[in-house]
């Protein structure tokens, strides 16, 4: 199975992480190692008062961030790019204030093969050089927030709207590097609330996503159609559990975890533009109690067949996620965790089984992790009485290597980057740090 960690990138500005996740199959893992446990942490917090959702790299020295403004009430939302030192967490250029539709999501960046930095936001994509000048603004057809942002091998990029179950069908648009629609919207079967992931094979390119009850694999051609050799079923409408987030293709799987669809996201997706009310409702955290008693699942989707298995590792009733597991199959381990109830576990993978092989009860994860498969470390966060922590956890027991603290107050689903200089960047909102070990 293609590591996207050891080819390049097709359709991407030469980078080691210049998307979410480090390429389309979202494995999220990265070459070298960290070697924390003999080093010390020297952390760098920055406050900004932004919904900061993720980093990337474009050159080795050009970090950039992105993200929006958390502005549930009040003055309207922007998205916003700024170029960032990976060493100081200085801001060198930053863009204009970008128009979003008013809609308040996290939206994504990427670093192109053009060169440019496309953003997609609520219902609007940018394309952005990097002195963040603003080169094409294009409002997309859906009104609707988007979410996820990919680059496909032909340069072509593609982004979904977001919609829980009852809220109608989600749709992939397609544009190529000018932000040119390249066809009509494709309209999926289902709505779809989770990122979209894709892999390049022998048999064709193909993009995944996890729907309201089904998992659909969309054949990439000159236009965009359902492959109808493989579409699982994970839930009913009538099951009680939540919905699922994006997967992780790796060794010949997709990895996904359900009860995602928590108060927070209902809330957020109740209203129209996305996540603007009057006044702030009650239902924006995520520490609230799952509105499903189904505990937590792991589930592992065979890529070649429409079989599947899952496991449930934790023994709490209530489960819920805001963001996908990570697979090492390096290791034969798949790393889970329930945000709501607490506990992260180690996943035995070997010999087609999911069986437990470690658990930590007493940290509590939300957001995408880094691992770092040559050092069998993971990096994740834990969000303990109100201070949201950096840990680095050996792959292959669950031992917790280091605990560093982030000095933010806030913990979500955001993304974490790895950087040159054994160090990992961190992005949640209010604040954006970066954590090295010397």
């Amino acid at each position: 199975m293609t590591k996207d960690r050891d080819v390049k990138l097709e359709g991407y500005y030469k980078s080691h992480w210049p998307v979410e996740c480090g390429g389309n199959r979202r494995q999220k893992a990265a070459n070298g190692r960290l070697d924390v446990k003999n080093k010390q942490a020297r952390v760098q917090s920055i406050r900004n008062e932004r919904w900061n959702v993720m980093t990337i790299f474009r050159e080795r020295e050009e970090l950039f961030l992105g993200g929006t403004m958390p502005s549930f009430t009040g003055p309207p939302p922007f998205g916003w790019v700024q170029k960032i030192d990976p060493q100081t967490l200085e801001v060198i250029n930053e863009t204009p204030r970008l128009p979003c539709g008013e809609h308040v999501w996290c939206g994504a960046i990427t670093a192109h093969q053009n060169g440019n930095i496309i953003k997609v936001n609520g219902n609007y994509m940018h394309s952005i050089t990097n002195q963040c000048e603003v080169d094409i603004e294009k409002k997309l057809p859906i009104d609707q927030a988007h979410n996820g942002l990919l680059v496909l091998s032909d340069g072509s990029i593609v982004t979904k709207d977001l919609r829980l179950e009852g809220q109608g069908r989600s749709t992939i648009t397609r544009l190529n590097d000018k932000l040119e629609l390249m066809h009509e919207p494709f309209l999926l079967p289902e709505g779809s609330m989770g990122r979209i992931a894709s892999d390049k094979n022998d048999d064709g390119e193909f993009i995944y996503i996890p729907g309201i009850e089904k998992i659909w694999k969309i054949r990439v051609d000159e236009k965009l159609s359902v492959d109808g050799s493989w579409s699982p079923t994970y839930r009913s409408t009538d099951d009680d559990q939540g919905l699922s987030w994006d997967g992780c293709i790796s060794d010949g799987s997709m990895w996904l975890m359900n009860n995602g669809d928590i108060d927070s996201l209902r809330a957020i997706y109740s209203t129209h533009p996305n996540g603007r009310f009057n006044k702030a409702p009650k239902e924006l955290s995520w520490r609230r109690s799952a509105p499903w008693s189904c505990k937590q699942r792991l589930y592992k989707f065979d890529l070649n067949s429409n079989e599947f298995q899952y496991i449930e590792p934790f023994e709490k009733s209530g489960g819920g996620i805001i963001a996908p597991p990570v697979n090492i199959p390096e290791h034969n381990v798949c790393i889970c965790w329930d945000s709501i109830n607490g506990g992260l576990a180690g996943i035995d993978t070997t010999a087609k089984k999911l069986d437990l092989s470690w658990k930590i009860d007493d940290i509590r994860p939300t957001m995408q992790p880094v691992v770092f498969p040559e050092s069998k470390e993971l990096v994740i966060n834990s969000f303990e009485e109100n201070d949201d922590k950096l840990v680095v956890i050996d792959l292959t027991n669950g031992n917790i290597l280091d605990k560093v603290s982030l000095k933010s107050p806030l913990a979500n689903g955001m993304f974490l980057t790895p950087g040159f200089n054994n160090d990992i960047i961190y992005c949640s909102t209010r604040t954006f740090a970066r954590v090295s070990w010397e």
